[in-house]
């Protein structure tokens, strides 16, 4: 470690040697500074969350762009360091993706990045992973390594009862600019979320405890001012919920509220991330009351190297004190632009290209194309075509879905539908079968999201469908949620807000508002991401460190490796609206009339269902034709601010059967053709029952050893009815049935004279009710 020799330093620099984890580096100097008590610049870039994404998209500058840019910063301002917060590799994007993420290392070695927090991501693969190919040099046993800066975790410590050479992480690194009575010592504390056990494989990071944040950072500043640093600041894999600077120390208790407000007077800077936002906050410190920079800085450039954060300090040499301070949040894609390093854009073309080649790998074959769902509209030069429609049920959409259930061992997943950037069509020139490429299977999913799995009840799944319906400040008006094989359920699309969710069932069973369930999306629908704050409700949380593309690449050998994989054209979500006139409850015999929507799919080359078929109890009640045109484009309106999921439109109205019995029951709706099915329930009320007469002959007496006739009328509403009579004399009970409203029927033999009390009941039908009547029958003993 190289410090100043200034006399300010004195012995603590021998004291503060030992147990720091500090590491000498190479200085960049300053020019010398005129006199001992001038000021010296110190400027901190920073960035988060990069996850390889290399090459530019028109919002992300690139890794070409963002190197230019650092260096063109530290060529006017030499006091400079490149830090990170972590997120650098890992959830990448294919090109970085495919090659174990060495080019996405390259690329941060030559923008000359320094020092980094270790971030969950860099876990993905295990501590192993991270300590023995990530960090370590490259060598001819590990040609996938190589990162030159210093990753930082003091939060992470090894257990007791890992191998002996298990290497350990520093926990802070610091830099020296100039020398002599005009040196200023910057240090860096580097720490990950204390949520790293839940959102990587606990088997990766078995070696490897995770301790308080706060605690860890204060210890290590303590030593560094102790060392002789004159700042110290804090990169940190945590973040901040909003973006709001006024909220950032009102939660003590929040994960990054307690960070913000629990590390002490020594933390100078927070340079933060894990949440993806952007924000430059400024927030008082009361230890700082005499400072001339009363607050400090905690910020974060967002994600995916779109911005750095600029900190740039004024510290007086001779006590080290901070004497000015200015922030700012630099874009990457500004004008006048950021001239990309050339040395850095060759690095991302040489991994263009190499991924181009390894994209060409198949893995497997389609049966058929996987679209996302379309609409009409007009393309960029106004002429109608038809777009993209992200309120659309689509084939890809609940593909991708069932592909990270089944991979997550889940029973349901959910896809947002701007998670999907292509269709799926393998290469179809010559039609199906047809081989899909590791890079087409890429560019349907490009954001290398991880895949998070939670429990929720069956209140929060509702909830989550409830929001495909986006506040009225949404840009588009209903996203489609793709879902997995087995999930179905029904709404009413005229319903009021938060009600419209009508039933909703896992493989044929209903799903109850207070049951559980292992449900899977993505890492941005799992944060809240598109408005769907359900999924931030889950508990149990796991992120399963299992990047979205990597699955589909398991799921296609698993099931598209013997044979192509077929299209599933069967609907998760069905449209069922009964209208404002429809009853409470049915009666047998009465109509039951609602219309159908949402049962096609939008593109051509779907399988739909010409007819629909409803039955109850296995017993076609009707069919009915189904309409998939696609609604008309409306003059002067954008689609994608209009359109909703209503394809396959169907009027149905059948008659319950007579013999229906009271209660819910399931009217089934099936399309032959797409195998859609769902359930659509009825309420059917008891009817009404009459009062029965019932009119019994038989003789006053019979003699011993004789049998009596017994005849029994019972009418109901004047007609013969229906049903069976119970007769119970002497311990005796007979039961027969009415034939056209008449029983006759021989009672005895009698054995004992007497006196005989007949019961005599009729048990009652559907429509009508029991009646009761005694007679009785004296037996006449024989003479003798």
């Amino acid at each position: 470690m190289h410090f100043s020799s200034r006399a300010r330093l004195g012995s603590r620099v021998l004291a503060a040697g030992v147990g720091l984890g500090l590491v000498a580096t190479p200085l960049a100097l300053a020019t010398p500074a005129a006199n001992a008590a001038d000021p010296v610049t110190i400027n901190i870039l920073g960035i988060n969350d990069f996850h390889g994404r290399l090459t530019a998209n028109g919002t992300e500058a690139g890794a070409a762009v963002l190197a230019g840019a650092v260096k063109q910063i530290r060529a006017g301002q030499p006091n400079t360091v490149f830090a990170a917060a972590g997120d650098l590799i890992g959830a990448s994007t294919f090109d970085s993706f495919i090659q174990n993420d060495k080019p996405t290392i390259d690329a941060l070695n030559e923008a000359g990045l320094e020092v980094s927090a270790v971030g969950n991501h860099e876990f993905d693969r295990g501590y192993d992973d991270l300590m023995k190919r990530v960090i370590a040099a490259e060598s001819a046993s590990n040609p996938d390594g190589g990162a030159m800066w210093k990753y930082l975790g003091a939060n992470v410590e090894v257990k007791a009862t890992a191998p002996a050479a298990t290497p350990v992480l520093d926990p802070s690194w610091s830099k020296t600019f100039g020398t002599g009575d005009a040196a200023v010592t910057v240090g860096f504390v580097g720490a990950v979320t204390e949520e790293l056990p839940s959102l990587v494989s606990p088997t990766g990071i078995s070696d490897i405890t995770v301790t308080d944040i706060v605690e860890a950072t204060n210890t290590e500043a303590d030593a560094l001012k102790a060392a002789g640093s004159d700042l110290v600041v804090l990169l940190v894999h945590e973040g901040a919920p909003t973006t709001d600077c006024a909220t950032m120390a009102a939660d003590p208790a929040s994960a990054f509220g307690s960070i913000v407000t629990g590390v002490n007077d020594n933390v100078d800077a927070i340079v933060s991330g894990h949440t993806h936002l952007a924000y430059d906050c400024k927030v008082p410190v009361a230890g700082w009351a005499t400072r001339a920079v009363k607050a400090r800085p905690v910020v974060s450039a967002g994600q995916y190297g779109v911005n750095l954060n600029q900190l740039t300090f004024q510290v007086d040499p001779a006590d080290g004190s901070i004497d000015g301070l200015t922030t700012a949040i630099l874009p990457m894609v500004k004008t006048p632009a950021y001239a990309p390093d050339k040395a850095t854009a060759d690095i991302v073309s040489a991994a263009v290209a190499e991924a181009n080649v390894l994209g060409a790998v198949e893995l497997g074959d389609l049966a058929g194309d996987f679209r996302r769902a379309k609409a009409n509209g007009r393309d960029a030069q106004g002429a109608p075509a038809l777009v993209e429609n992200r309120g659309g049920e689509s084939t890809v959409g609940n593909l991708v879905a069932e592909v990270q259930r089944s991979q997550t061992d889940a029973q349901i997943a959910f896809m947002n539908p701007g998670g999907l950037r292509a269709d799926l069509l393998g290469n179809n020139t010559n039609g199906y079968p047809a081989a899909l490429t590791y890079r087409q299977a890429a560019n349907v999913q490009p954001f290398a999201n991880t895949l998070v799995n939670m429990t929720m009840t069956g209140a929060q799944i509702k909830q989550a469908l409830e929001q495909q319906w986006q506040p009225a400040t949404a840009s588009r008006p209903f996203l489609r949620l793709g879902a997995s094989k087995g999930f179905e359920h029904t709404y009413d699309p005229t319903a009021p807000e938060g009600s419209r969710v009508s039933t909703m069932t896992l493989d044929g069973d209903p799903i109850g508002a207070a049951e559980t369930f292992s449900v899977t999306v993505n890492s941005f629908l799992a944060s809240g991401g598109d408005n769907f704050g359900a999924f931030a409700l889950g508990t149990a949380r796991r992120d399963t460190g299992k990047i979205d593309l990597q699955t589909m690449v398991d799921y296609l050998e698993e099931f598209a490796a013997d044979a192509p994989l077929a299209v599933d054209y069967a609907q998760r979500a069905v449209g069922v609206d009964f209208g404002d006139a429809a009853p409470a409850a049915y009666a047998p015999g009465d109509t039951v009339a609602f219309d159908l929507s949402s049962f096609s799919f939008s593109n051509a080359t779907d399988v739909k269902d010409e007819n629909v078929t409803v039955s109850l109890g296995g017993a076609t009640l009707g069919t009915f034709p189904v309409d998939s045109a696609l609604p008309a484009l409306v003059e002067g309106q954008d689609p994608k601010t209009t359109i909703y999921d209503e394809v396959g439109t169907a009027s149905v109205s059948v008659t319950l059967p007579a013999s229906v019995g009271a209660g819910v029951r399931q009217l089934v709706v099936k399309g032959a053709a797409t195998g859609t099915e769902v359930e659509v329930p009825v309420t059917v009320a008891a009817a009404p029952q009459s009062k029965p007469t019932m009119t019994v002959t038989a003789p006053g007496s019979v003699q011993q050893f004789k049998a009596a006739l017994v005849k029994v009328v019972v009418k109901a509403a004047g007609m013969p009815a229906n049903g069976n009579v119970k007769m119970t004399y002497r311990g005796t009970s007979v039961t027969k049935k009415l034939d056209g409203g008449v029983l006759s029927a021989k009672l005895g033999i009698f054995k004992q004279p007497g006196v005989v009390t007949v019961a005599i009941k009729y048990l009652g039908n559907a429509t009508t009710s029991s009646v009761f009547q005694k007679i009785t029958i004296r037996v006449v003993p024989v003479k003798k």
